[in-house]
């Protein structure tokens, strides 16, 4: 990856890098989804087996092992899935943050130059109008 501060002044190259992190998210929970689903399909298959061949225990826990994993799969995927629309949110709300932030500091430095060009006017006005009373009379 590029540095922090190269990443900040690059709005572009933040919005790719989150683009990265998102469809690695989206691959990640696609991949938990299909191990999840051929979990349950090798444990309908495996409790075909074993009531085919009269209940045998160790296949019962076995079974029930496997069902487990593919709870524990499903809310994995759950979980990246959640995960992957709060990153979205906060880049998201992050982003408007930034905007505002440089749009307040257009609107300033738009209100101090025109602070400094009135002072520069008073200024002027004021060496024109006092021209003649600095010098001492004689």
């Amino acid at each position: 990856m590029q540095n922090p501060q190269m990443m900040q002044q690059n709005p572009q190259a933040m919005q790719m890098a989150q683009r990265v992190q998102q469809i690695t998210s989206q691959i990640e929970s696609r991949k938990a989804k299909l191990i999840a689903e051929m979990m349950i399909d090798y444990a309908k298959e495996e409790d075909k087996i074993s009531s085919e061949v009269g209940g045998d225990p160790l296949l019962k826990l076995k079974s029930r092992e496997l069902d487990l994993k593919a709870k524990a799969d499903q809310d994995k995927s759950a979980n990246q899935d959640a995960r992957l629309d709060l990153d979205t949110m906060k880049a998201m709300m992050n982003q408007e943050n930034q905007e505002d932030k440089l749009k307040q500091n257009e609107e300033l430095a738009g209100l101090r130059a025109g602070v400094s060009l009135a002072k520069q006017q008073m200024s002027d006005a004021s060496k024109i109008h006092d021209f003649g009373r600095n010098f001492p009379k004689k």
